[in-house]
């Protein structure tokens, strides 16, 4: 069921009613976690207590704005971010395997950010230049060992996968030769946490994902369009090679973004755009469910993440490995059936 609302003269938005209901749900479900993280610290904080820490009132109001907050902003971002890369490359691929943390791309992400760590001084700006670069390093050799089939098909995800496991080794390696304070930084880093970030932390990455987004928004049609398939896409005007190019850089700019400040937070790209499609019961696999399911896993993971060992707190990647580990498994079972 869609409906038809007019938004100009001359034109009209198309808005399915189901999609827009889902996007509904994820979002108030991403923000009532985010509320119930605010309340969690060293113990339970009451919601008006917290609430009055956000107008600037109360004892808590330091560790609820300054600590707390930080945390879930990024949480939300980074989920959204890692949703909408997520949905880039399945579109591309058509493929629901085709996801950045199975095709390699955030291991090469993770490998600029060892270079760095072991071979210059690192700062903000050359964790993220690092990280961009591994991630688009990975996606060319990706594309042309799997070239014939372009950016789509079962070749290059099981090329993608190849790739991983071949940069998880490199990686390994590179943790291994550096010296042991680098190392254990290093291998905290590879679990994926939202620990310890503050605002100086997040203010960056998160107004890199906002443009990154805003130019996403602006090519969602023609990604739709080409999802349908090359020859349809070719006779709307799709400029087809052009625009795969601005995809898989936007694809692994987000992703990138978020490995260079969280680390490699695994599963959530492959599962968000998925759970978004089946949730709206799409053809394809669209933008908006798949970023908001992205939040909606990354927030619950990070509560989970301070819940399970508490007081101890778990890097969240922890948790979508486990997580996602179950959900890869029944859909490589659901893909080999097909």
């Amino acid at each position: 069921m869609s409906l038809t609302l007019p938004v100009a003269p001359g034109r009209r938005l198309r808005l399915d009613v189901r999609t827009a209901l889902v996007c509904l749900v994820l979002a108030l479900l991403s923000l009532a976690i985010g509320l119930v993280s605010l309340c969690w610290g060293s113990g339970w904080d009451p919601p008006g207590d917290v609430l009055a820490a956000l107008r600037g009132e109360g004892p808590i109001q330091i560790s609820v704005t300054q600590w707390r907050m930080p945390r879930i902003v990024a949480a939300l971002v980074f989920g959204v971010a890692l949703g909408l890369a997520g949905a880039i490359f399945q579109n591309l691929t058509r493929n629901p395997l085709g996801a950045p943390d199975i095709i390699g791309l955030d291991a090469g992400a993770y490998t600029g950010v060892l270079l760095v760590f072991t071979l210059t001084a690192a700062s903000e700006a050359t964790i993220m230049l690092a990280a961009l670069a591994g991630g688009l390093s990975a996606a060319l050799v990706v594309y042309l060992l799997s070239s014939g089939t372009g950016f789509s098909g079962l070749r290059l995800v099981v090329i993608g996968i190849g790739v991983q496991a071949i940069l998880t080794a490199v990686n390994s390696w590179i943790i291994l030769r550096a010296e042991l304070d680098v190392a254990i930084a290093a291998s905290v880093w590879q679990a994926g946490s939202l620990n310890g970030l503050d605002w100086v932390d997040i203010d960056t990455p998160v107004t890199v994902i906002a443009v990154l987004t805003v130019a996403l928004v602006l090519l969602a049609r023609p990604l739709h369009q080409a999802a349908l398939g090359d020859d349809l896409a070719i006779t709307s005007g799709v400029r087809l090679e052009r625009l795969r190019v601005l995809l898989v850089l936007l694809g692994v700019g987000l992703s990138a973004t978020v490995t260079a400040v969280a680390g490699p937070i695994v599963f959530i790209a492959l599962a968000a755009p998925q759970i978004g499609r089946r949730l709206a019961g799409a053809a394809g696999v669209p933008l908006l469910p798949a970023a908001l399911a992205g939040a909606l896993l990354l927030t619950g993971s990070d509560l989970l993440s301070q819940w399970i060992l508490a007081p101890t707190v778990m890097p969240v990647g922890v948790v979508t490995t486990g997580v996602g580990g179950l959900y890869l498994l029944w859909l490589l079972t659901k893909e080999i059936r097909r």
